[in-house]
């Protein structure tokens, strides 16, 4: 039962991330998840410190309202003429320091540091589980997981038309009506509420790599942003099965070895797509020389 938990986490979290990685990278802001996993940090321990407990729900919400300010704050230093890049490295950078200051200072004596808050081991997500009148509803972080990824579903499936135009053409999509910067900060939400609700499984920063490499490797297969999706879920979930199966022989990291699991697949899409892989372009490169 254990190996069923495991994989099924890491496939709740694989496809919630999968999902909207397809929009960051689209939009070219896969580097956001990176933020929001560091910048939520002083959310988390706001959290702890007004409630004096480390209930997943009460540091949820802490997190939640600490990404939805660092997605705000990025926003806000580019409209007003700061590079991209350099907006998103300033704020979770600058919020990131805030964070450890506080974990120094007022919680020396508690369980609560970085390895805690950033990484997490899903080999021992099973053991934290939801009892309800003493029945047990298996662990929290599959009910968690769950809950967001039907959120996400839900709201990618209800305005799908406004996300694929934002992400394409932003201009259009103003010119044709659209609140672009509603639908962003849309976006940017269940971002940081698909990276703070893994916090008890895969962990913060392992996340990242969700969010990005599935969502790359499926952008080389395809030029169709639905197909898109469902690839980038695909490549997501496999990656999870491959990369516990490895874990398991090598008596190694899961969650390290399911995004280990993942960059491999990027690497056999990167050289074998059909139009935009590697082989591809120096078949054509090719036969274009000798045309010439």
């Amino acid at each position: 039962m254990t190996d069923f938990w495991i994989l099924l986490t890491g496939s709740l979290v694989a496809a919630c991330c999968s999902i909207l990685g397809c929009f960051l990278v689209l939009r070219r802001m896969s580097l956001i998840g990176d933020a929001i996993s560091h910048s939520v940090l002083p959310g988390i321990v706001i959290a702890f410190m007004v409630s004096g407990s480390r209930d997943s729900i009460i540091m949820l919400l802490g997190a939640s309202v600490l990404g939805l300010v660092t997605v705000f704050l990025i926003q806000l230093f580019q409209q007003s003429g700061v590079q991209s890049d350099a907006s998103i490295g300033v704020v979770f950078t600058a919020l990131f320091a805030v964070g450890v200051v506080l974990v120094s200072l007022n919680l020396r004596q508690v369980d609560l540091d970085l390895d805690c808050v950033l990484y997490g081991e899903i080999a021992h997500v099973h053991w934290n589980t939801w009892t309800v009148h003493g029945t047990d509803m298996g662990p929290k972080a599959v009910w968690m997981l769950g809950f967001t990824l039907l959120v996400i579903v839900l709201v990618v499936g209800l305005f799908y038309k406004q996300f694929k135009l934002c992400a394409f053409d932003p201009m259009l999509a103003a010119a044709v009506g659209i609140p672009v910067a509603l639908f962003h900060y849309l976006l940017m939400g269940l971002v940081s509420m698909a990276t703070v609700s893994s916090f008890e499984s895969v962990g913060a920063i392992l996340v990242v790599g969700m969010l990005i490499i599935p969502a790359s490797a499926a952008y080389l297969l395809t030029d169709r942003l639905g197909r898109m999706i469902v690839i980038s879920v695909a490549i997501g979930i496999a990656s999870t099965a491959i990369g516990y199966g490895a874990a398991v022989v090598l008596d190694a990291s899961i969650a390290g070895c399911m995004v280990c699991a993942a960059a491999l697949l990027f690497a056999i899409a990167f050289v074998f797509s059909p139009t935009h892989g590697l082989l591809a372009r120096q078949l054509w490169r090719r036969l274009n020389s000798r045309r010439a």
